[in-house]
Protein backbone atom coordinates (compact mmCIF):
# COMPACT_ATOMS: atom_id res chain seq x y z
CA UNK A 1 0.00 0.00 0.00
CA UNK A 2 1.26 3.48 -0.91
CA UNK A 3 0.32 6.87 0.54
CA UNK A 4 0.73 10.34 -0.91
CA UNK A 5 2.02 13.17 1.26
CA UNK A 6 1.99 16.93 0.67
CA UNK A 7 3.72 19.51 2.84
CA UNK A 8 2.23 22.71 1.44
CA UNK A 9 4.40 25.54 2.73
CA UNK A 10 4.58 29.21 2.03
CA UNK A 11 7.65 28.81 -0.19
CA UNK A 12 7.22 25.35 -1.68
CA UNK A 13 5.04 22.27 -1.88
CA UNK A 14 6.92 19.09 -0.98
CA UNK A 15 5.16 16.08 -2.51
CA UNK A 16 6.02 12.44 -2.16
CA UNK A 17 4.96 8.87 -1.72
CA UNK A 18 5.61 6.59 1.25
CA UNK A 19 4.83 3.05 2.24
CA UNK A 20 2.75 2.05 5.28
CA UNK A 21 5.75 2.46 7.59
CA UNK A 22 6.54 5.96 6.37
CA UNK A 23 9.53 5.01 4.21
CA UNK A 24 9.92 7.46 1.34
CA UNK A 25 9.53 5.92 -2.11
CA UNK A 26 9.55 9.10 -4.18
CA UNK A 27 9.67 12.84 -3.49
CA UNK A 28 9.77 16.16 -5.34
CA UNK A 29 8.93 19.82 -4.73
CA UNK A 30 7.30 22.77 -6.49
CA UNK A 31 7.45 26.49 -5.77
CA UNK A 32 4.40 27.92 -4.04
CA UNK A 33 3.22 30.31 -6.72
CA UNK A 34 -0.46 30.89 -7.52
CA UNK A 35 -2.95 28.02 -7.11
CA UNK A 36 -3.38 28.01 -10.89
CA UNK A 37 0.34 27.30 -11.35
CA UNK A 38 1.12 25.08 -8.37
CA UNK A 39 -1.88 22.78 -7.91
CA UNK A 40 -1.82 21.33 -11.48
CA UNK A 41 1.84 20.35 -10.91
CA UNK A 42 0.87 18.64 -7.65
CA UNK A 43 -2.00 16.78 -9.29
CA UNK A 44 0.16 15.67 -12.20
CA UNK A 45 2.78 14.29 -9.82
CA UNK A 46 0.32 12.02 -8.03
CA UNK A 47 -1.66 10.98 -11.09
CA UNK A 48 -1.41 7.24 -11.88
CA UNK A 49 0.80 6.61 -8.83
CA UNK A 50 -1.66 4.10 -7.33
CA UNK A 51 -1.81 5.76 -3.90
CA UNK A 52 -4.50 4.60 -1.47
CA UNK A 53 -4.87 7.95 0.33
CA UNK A 54 -3.40 11.43 0.39
CA UNK A 55 -2.29 13.38 3.46
CA UNK A 56 -1.99 17.16 3.21
CA UNK A 57 -0.41 19.59 5.63
CA UNK A 58 -1.11 23.12 4.41
CA UNK A 59 -0.33 26.68 5.42
CA UNK A 60 -3.35 28.50 6.76
CA UNK A 61 -5.46 29.62 8.33
CA UNK A 62 -7.60 26.67 7.27
CA UNK A 63 -11.26 25.88 7.80
CA UNK A 64 -11.11 22.39 9.33
CA UNK A 65 -14.74 22.18 10.43
CA UNK A 66 -16.40 19.39 8.38
CA UNK A 67 -19.80 21.03 8.92
CA UNK A 68 -18.72 24.36 7.47
CA UNK A 69 -19.59 25.54 3.96
CA UNK A 70 -15.91 26.43 3.49
CA UNK A 71 -14.46 23.22 4.91
CA UNK A 72 -11.05 22.62 3.38
CA UNK A 73 -10.52 26.25 2.34
CA UNK A 74 -7.48 28.39 3.00
CA UNK A 75 -9.21 31.38 4.56
CA UNK A 76 -7.63 34.68 5.68
CA UNK A 77 -4.15 33.95 4.37
CA UNK A 78 -1.67 36.82 3.92
CA UNK A 79 -0.82 35.04 0.64
CA UNK A 80 -3.51 36.87 -1.28
CA UNK A 81 -3.52 34.52 -4.29
CA UNK A 82 -4.53 31.67 -1.96
CA UNK A 83 -7.10 33.52 0.11
CA UNK A 84 -10.45 31.67 0.16
CA UNK A 85 -8.99 28.88 -1.98
CA UNK A 86 -10.66 25.47 -1.74
CA UNK A 87 -7.54 23.31 -1.62
CA UNK A 88 -9.31 20.21 -0.33
CA UNK A 89 -12.11 20.44 -2.89
CA UNK A 90 -9.72 20.87 -5.80
CA UNK A 91 -7.65 17.87 -4.74
CA UNK A 92 -10.79 15.77 -4.24
CA UNK A 93 -11.97 16.63 -7.72
CA UNK A 94 -8.76 15.13 -9.09
CA UNK A 95 -8.50 11.99 -6.94
CA UNK A 96 -11.17 9.52 -5.89
CA UNK A 97 -9.37 8.48 -2.71
CA UNK A 98 -9.52 9.54 0.96
CA UNK A 99 -7.76 12.87 1.51
CA UNK A 100 -6.79 13.95 5.03
CA UNK A 101 -6.13 17.66 5.59
CA UNK A 102 -4.59 19.56 8.49
CA UNK A 103 -2.32 22.55 8.99
CA UNK A 104 1.33 22.13 8.08
CA UNK A 105 2.20 22.84 11.71
CA UNK A 106 -0.13 20.17 13.04
CA UNK A 107 1.28 17.59 10.64
CA UNK A 108 4.77 18.78 11.56
CA UNK A 109 4.24 17.97 15.21
CA UNK A 110 2.58 14.68 14.20
CA UNK A 111 5.62 13.69 12.15
CA UNK A 112 7.96 14.48 15.05
CA UNK A 113 5.69 12.59 17.45
CA UNK A 114 5.73 9.45 15.29
CA UNK A 115 9.33 9.36 14.12
CA UNK A 116 11.22 12.33 15.57
CA UNK A 117 11.99 14.31 18.69
CA UNK A 118 8.53 13.76 20.22
CA UNK A 119 8.45 10.00 19.75
CA UNK A 120 6.93 8.19 22.73
CA UNK A 121 5.46 11.34 24.26
CA UNK A 122 1.79 12.33 24.59
CA UNK A 123 2.29 16.10 24.87
CA UNK A 124 4.47 17.94 22.38
CA UNK A 125 4.70 21.39 20.81
CA UNK A 126 6.35 22.14 17.47
CA UNK A 127 7.08 25.75 16.50
CA UNK A 128 8.72 26.95 13.28
CA UNK A 129 10.25 30.40 13.05
CA UNK A 130 10.86 31.60 9.52
CA UNK A 131 9.15 34.00 7.11
CA UNK A 132 6.12 33.39 9.31
CA UNK A 133 5.78 31.70 12.66
CA UNK A 134 3.45 28.80 13.26
CA UNK A 135 2.94 26.06 15.78
CA UNK A 136 1.16 22.79 16.36
CA UNK A 137 0.45 20.84 19.52
CA UNK A 138 -0.28 17.28 20.50
CA UNK A 139 -2.02 17.02 23.87
CA UNK A 140 -2.69 13.61 25.45
CA UNK A 141 -1.82 11.97 22.15
CA UNK A 142 -4.20 14.04 19.99
CA UNK A 143 -3.59 16.96 17.65
CA UNK A 144 -5.20 20.10 19.06
CA UNK A 145 -7.97 21.64 16.97
CA UNK A 146 -11.03 23.30 18.51
CA UNK A 147 -12.76 26.37 17.13
CA UNK A 148 -10.12 26.59 14.37
CA UNK A 149 -6.60 25.35 15.03
CA UNK A 150 -3.68 26.72 17.05
CA UNK A 151 -2.22 30.00 15.78
CA UNK A 152 0.82 29.97 18.04
CA UNK A 153 2.77 32.40 15.89
CA UNK A 154 0.31 35.13 16.79
CA UNK A 155 0.70 34.70 20.54
CA UNK A 156 0.85 38.19 22.05
CA UNK A 157 4.24 38.81 23.64
CA UNK A 158 5.67 41.40 25.98
CA UNK A 159 7.65 44.09 24.19
CA UNK A 160 11.31 44.45 25.11
CA UNK A 161 11.63 47.78 26.94
CA UNK A 162 14.31 49.03 24.53
CA UNK A 163 12.67 47.78 21.34
CA UNK A 164 10.85 50.48 19.39
CA UNK A 165 10.23 48.37 16.29
CA UNK A 166 6.65 48.69 15.01
CA UNK A 167 6.34 45.02 13.98
CA UNK A 168 5.47 43.42 10.66
CA UNK A 169 2.25 41.50 11.31
CA UNK A 170 -0.55 42.96 9.15
CA UNK A 171 -3.09 41.96 11.79
CA UNK A 172 -1.33 42.66 15.10
CA UNK A 173 1.59 44.95 14.28
CA UNK A 174 4.21 44.61 17.00
CA UNK A 175 2.03 42.84 19.53
CA UNK A 176 2.46 39.23 18.38
CA UNK A 177 5.40 36.86 18.07
CA UNK A 178 5.34 36.76 14.26
CA UNK A 179 5.28 40.53 14.03
CA UNK A 180 8.38 40.80 16.22
CA UNK A 181 10.43 37.65 15.67
CA UNK A 182 9.89 36.34 12.13
CA UNK A 183 12.61 36.66 9.49
CA UNK A 184 10.97 39.75 7.91
CA UNK A 185 10.73 41.36 11.35
CA UNK A 186 14.40 40.71 12.13
CA UNK A 187 15.59 41.98 8.76
CA UNK A 188 13.39 45.06 8.75
CA UNK A 189 14.31 45.97 12.33
CA UNK A 190 18.06 45.81 11.72
CA UNK A 191 18.18 46.68 8.02
CA UNK A 192 20.28 43.59 7.31
CA UNK A 193 19.74 40.10 5.98
CA UNK A 194 19.53 37.33 8.55
CA UNK A 195 22.65 35.65 7.21
CA UNK A 196 24.72 38.84 7.60
CA UNK A 197 24.10 39.21 11.34
CA UNK A 198 27.24 38.20 13.28
CA UNK A 199 27.05 35.93 16.32
CA UNK A 200 27.66 38.83 18.70
CA UNK A 201 24.93 41.02 17.18
CA UNK A 202 22.25 42.17 19.67
CA UNK A 203 19.59 40.79 17.30
CA UNK A 204 20.05 37.30 18.76
CA UNK A 205 19.41 38.31 22.37
CA UNK A 206 16.33 40.22 21.27
CA UNK A 207 15.10 37.28 19.21
CA UNK A 208 15.57 34.94 22.17
CA UNK A 209 13.63 37.39 24.36
CA UNK A 210 10.52 37.12 22.16
CA UNK A 211 10.75 33.39 21.52
CA UNK A 212 11.22 32.69 25.23
CA UNK A 213 8.18 34.79 26.19
CA UNK A 214 6.04 32.74 23.81
CA UNK A 215 7.48 29.43 25.04
CA UNK A 216 6.77 30.31 28.66
CA UNK A 217 3.14 30.93 27.75
CA UNK A 218 2.95 27.57 25.95
CA UNK A 219 4.56 25.84 28.94
CA UNK A 220 2.11 27.39 31.39
CA UNK A 221 -0.95 26.68 29.24
CA UNK A 222 -0.24 23.25 27.74
CA UNK A 223 2.54 21.81 29.93
CA UNK A 224 4.28 20.05 27.03
CA UNK A 225 6.72 17.22 27.63
CA UNK A 226 8.87 18.47 24.76
CA UNK A 227 9.20 21.71 22.80
CA UNK A 228 10.59 21.43 19.26
CA UNK A 229 11.82 24.55 17.47
CA UNK A 230 12.40 24.58 13.72
CA UNK A 231 12.44 26.99 10.81
CA UNK A 232 15.06 29.20 9.19
CA UNK A 233 15.86 31.24 12.30
CA UNK A 234 16.64 28.19 14.42
CA UNK A 235 19.38 27.11 11.99
CA UNK A 236 21.61 29.72 13.64
CA UNK A 237 23.17 27.65 16.40
CA UNK A 238 23.94 30.55 18.72
CA UNK A 239 20.21 31.15 19.29
CA UNK A 240 18.95 27.99 20.99
CA UNK A 241 21.15 28.21 24.12
CA UNK A 242 20.10 31.83 24.64
CA UNK A 243 16.42 30.86 24.33
CA UNK A 244 16.82 28.15 26.96
CA UNK A 245 18.47 30.51 29.43
CA UNK A 246 15.76 33.10 28.84
CA UNK A 247 12.99 30.54 29.45
CA UNK A 248 14.52 29.51 32.77
CA UNK A 249 14.90 33.15 33.79
CA UNK A 250 11.30 34.04 32.89
CA UNK A 251 9.83 31.02 34.72
CA UNK A 252 11.76 32.22 37.79
CA UNK A 253 11.53 28.90 39.63
CA UNK A 254 7.76 28.59 39.36
CA UNK A 255 7.78 25.38 37.29
CA UNK A 256 9.93 22.96 39.27
CA UNK A 257 10.36 19.95 37.01
CA UNK A 258 13.40 18.01 35.86
CA UNK A 259 12.77 19.20 32.31
CA UNK A 260 13.28 22.81 33.33
CA UNK A 261 15.95 22.54 36.02
CA UNK A 262 18.12 19.62 34.93
CA UNK A 263 17.11 18.53 31.42
CA UNK A 264 16.53 21.79 29.56
CA UNK A 265 18.88 20.70 26.74
CA UNK A 266 16.63 17.69 26.10
CA UNK A 267 13.43 19.65 26.66
CA UNK A 268 13.73 22.48 24.12
CA UNK A 269 15.22 20.90 21.01
CA UNK A 270 15.55 21.10 17.25
CA UNK A 271 13.45 18.74 15.07
CA UNK A 272 14.94 15.30 14.54
CA UNK A 273 13.39 15.17 11.07
CA UNK A 274 14.91 18.47 9.99
CA UNK A 275 12.97 20.10 7.18
CA UNK A 276 10.96 16.92 6.58
CA UNK A 277 8.75 17.04 9.68
CA UNK A 278 5.75 18.25 7.67
CA UNK A 279 6.24 15.77 4.86
CA UNK A 280 6.42 12.81 7.23
CA UNK A 281 3.53 14.22 9.23
CA UNK A 282 1.38 14.31 6.09
CA UNK A 283 2.20 10.64 5.55
CA UNK A 284 1.36 9.99 9.20
CA UNK A 285 -2.11 11.47 8.64
CA UNK A 286 -2.75 8.65 6.19
CA UNK A 287 -1.18 5.96 8.32
CA UNK A 288 -3.24 6.96 11.37
CA UNK A 289 -6.55 7.60 9.61
CA UNK A 290 -6.78 5.30 6.60
CA UNK A 291 -9.14 2.36 7.10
Amino acid sequence: MKFGAIDAGGKKFICGITDEQGNTLEKTSFLTETPEKTIPLVIDFFRNKDISALGVGCFGPLDLNPNSDTYGYITSSPKTDWKNYNILGNLKSAFNIPIFLDTNMNVGVLGEAMWGAGKGLKNTIFLTIGNGIGGGAIVEGKIVHGMLHPEMGHMFVSRHPRDKFAGTCPFHGGNCLEGMASVPAIEKRWGKSLSSLPIEHPAWDLEAFYIAHALVNYILILSPEKIILGGEVMKYKQLLPIVKKAVIKLLNGYIQTNQIFREIDDYIVLPDLGENSGFFGAAALCIKNFK
